[in-house]
């Protein structure tokens, strides 16, 4: 990639990361939260700065560039990832996060949740995760909805905040250990989930795919946050209401949508994997990595 190339992608990448990294970090150091809008940066462990690092992937040679980085080695041409010693190390990594991409890609999409893992979370209880921002319904309200409708959750990082109360409501019992048996392609968490998978998957991906990735899930969040039972019409979020056939409706619809964006980013990422694995030897007994839940 020649050097007018890479130094012009890496700035667009630093000016469009930076559009969602300084209000999070304003918002930090004036004390504030926001729902929506910091989720990514509390509940996903990549941090601001590595967000706006830029990265070509596997198998490019940046032209001129010299020091570009860690795991990069330099060459006569100009700087190159050091996939061998990458993979030496992340190997079993990349094989899980392909495993379970793959099974999640083969399922047909589930659009019949309703986003009620929210409603599971805060059922029958008063100690809310977002404890600053009302409820559009009472409590009564809540538990109605949650044991009329039943819930339906296959995604394990969404169950495991479930209230003790709500978990046996739940048609599924998601572990960490059925996660790419249950996974599906309709799931608001796991289609979220991409942006994790393509940031533990860097510096072997691009840049722009992590940040793409963001995108949808921050896209995911909104609809997320909307369909769950807190009022955030304050901050301009417009609730869906999934308790009436409305909002049923309409949830369904943005689940379908996410779920043809999601297909596009999860097949990029499984190719990135493929060609990774297909050039970097194998080794290690190919068993389940201790991935962060997170």
């Amino acid at each position: 990639m020649e050097p007018e190339v890479w130094r012009a992608r890496a700035e667009a990448h630093r000016r469009r990361v930076e559009t969602w990294t300084a209000p999070h970090l304003a918002r930090r150091e004036r004390g504030e939260t926001h729902p929506v809008e910091d989720f990514l940066f509390t509940y996903y462990g990549h941090r601001p700065a590595q967000l706006r690092k830029w990265h070509p992937g596997a198998g490019v040679v940046l032209k001129g560039a010299r020091d570009f980085g860690r795991d990069y080695l330099d060459t006569p041409d100009g700087a190159i990832l050091d996939t061998a010693a990458l993979m030496g190390r992340r190997r079993p990594s990349v094989e899980w996060i392909a495993r379970l991409l793959a099974a999640t890609a083969a399922r047909p999409a589930y659009l019949g949740c309703f986003g009620l893992h929210e409603w599971a979370m805060v059922y029958k209880t008063a100690e809310v995760r977002h404890g600053a921002w009302p409820l559009r319904l009472s409590g009564e309200e809540i538990a109605g909805v949650v044991e009329e409708r039943g819930v339906r959750c296959s995604h394990f990082d969404a169950f495991r905040f479930f209230t003790t109360e709500a978990r046996p409501l739940n048609v599924l019992q998601p572990t960490r250990e059925r996660q790419g048996e249950l996974e599906q392609p309709g799931c608001l968490h796991a289609n979220m989930d991409l942006y994790k998978w393509a940031y533990k998957l860097s510096p072997l991906v691009s840049g722009e795919l992590v940040a793409d990735c963001f995108v949808l899930a921050r896209d995911i969040r909104a609809v997320d946050m909307r369909a769950s039972p807190y009022d955030l019409s304050a901050l301009g979020y417009r609730p869906i209401r999934i308790e009436t056939p409305e909002g049923r409706a309409e949830y369904a619809a943005e689940q379908r949508g996410f779920a043809e964006r999601a297909r596009t980013q999860r097949q990029r990422l499984l190719d990135a994997c493929a060609r990774v694995l297909a050039d970097a030897p194998a080794s290690g007994d190919g068993s389940r990595p201790a991935l962060a839940p997170r």
